[in-house]
């Protein structure tokens, strides 16, 4: 049986059959219905994640004139959206495009850093060697998985790991360091620390290599060539507008307008090349070996220069 999405205004979704729409759509008159069944039925599904960091990846894909429909969600919650089919296209943590069967990276637009991220860190409350339990929050698996390799690699230590939902408050919390990711991190609550990291720039300095958080990713029969021009350029006028993007979306997230700007031009790196690549693979390959993915994947690029 064939499904489609029926869009209740803001992120309320209906997954209904084809038919019953149609039969739903037999009052409305013949244009009224064809433009209907076009929107609701045929345009794909694409998700993006929440959070300030895609603000320049999705610059002006509110148009009606954008060829799918736009929802968004925390990343790992995307990532089982992707899986579960119930997303066509999706920006999914890195670890996730590792875990899934046959995904493909269709664009050169993604979220990753070239040192400091500002918006993944975690708090140690024990010296980083010392450390028995983390917390990790549960919005993005790359980034639990990157403090886990950290962790591992740098300081010889595998703690035991506790959930820290999202909305729960920190103050409950009692292990011995918590990982934080997006806004959470850039403005973190009361936590006795006695060590920061930030999770970007500690991978840099020790790899040498970018740290990439996640990628546009497409599940397998999926036509995208559309989708990825529209992912592309959303991304390039994005780059181009990023004080307007800063002015319009600093306020909404507790920031001044230079701190938002300075975070998108400074903190974040949205292309996806070749040490991107290098260190997306090195990446993969330290969470092979802590089995926190399964070996012989190989990543799949779609012809990402069709925007360019």
């Amino acid at each position: 049986m064939r499904f489609c999405q029926l869009d209740l205004g803001g992120y309320a979704r209906l997954r209904c059959p084809v038919g019953f729409v149609r039969k739903a759509l037999q009052l409305c008159s013949s244009n009224s219905q064809k433009k209907i069944v076009n929107d609701v039925a045929l345009k794909p599904r694409v998700g993006a994640v929440r959070y300030l960091n895609t603000k320049p990846l999705v610059h002006g894909l509110d148009r009606d004139s954008t060829p799918f429909t736009l929802s968004f969600d925390y990343p790992a919650h995307l990532a089982d959206q992707l899986s579960l089919g119930l997303l066509d296209v999706a920006l999914i943590p890195s670890i996730e495009y590792f875990l899934g069967e046959d995904y493909r990276i269709i664009t050169d637009a993604c979220i990753g850093c070239l040192g400091p991220v500002w918006s993944v860190k975690i708090f140690f409350r024990t010296p980083p060697s010392q450390v028995k339990t983390l917390a990790l929050d549960e919005g993005s698996r790359t980034s639990a998985a990157l403090a886990k390799i950290l962790l591992a690699e740098r300081v010889g230590v595998r703690p035991e790991l506790q959930a820290l939902p999202l909305g729960s408050d920190m103050r409950d919390c009692e292990a011995d360091a918590i990982l934080l990711i997006g806004d959470r991190a850039i403005h973190p609550p009361a936590i006795d620390a006695v060590e920061v990291w930030d999770l970007g720039e500690t991978w840099v300095e020790w790899t040498g290599l970018p740290f990439v958080f996640a990628m546009w990713v497409a599940r397998p029969g999926i036509s995208t060539e559309v989708i990825a021009k529209s992912l592309m350029e959303a991304r390039d006028g994005g780059m181009d507008n990023l004080e307007i993007i800063a002015e319009r979306e600093a306020a909404k997230y507790q920031l001044t307008t230079s701190e938002c700007f300075h975070y998108f031009h400074d903190n974040l790196h949205f292309t996806l090349g070749p040490q991107e690549k290098e260190g997306l693979m090195r990446y993969y390959n330290y969470a092979v070996q802590l089995g926190l993915a399964p070996s012989g994947r190989t990543p799949i690029y779609d012809d990402c220069k069709i925007a360019r």
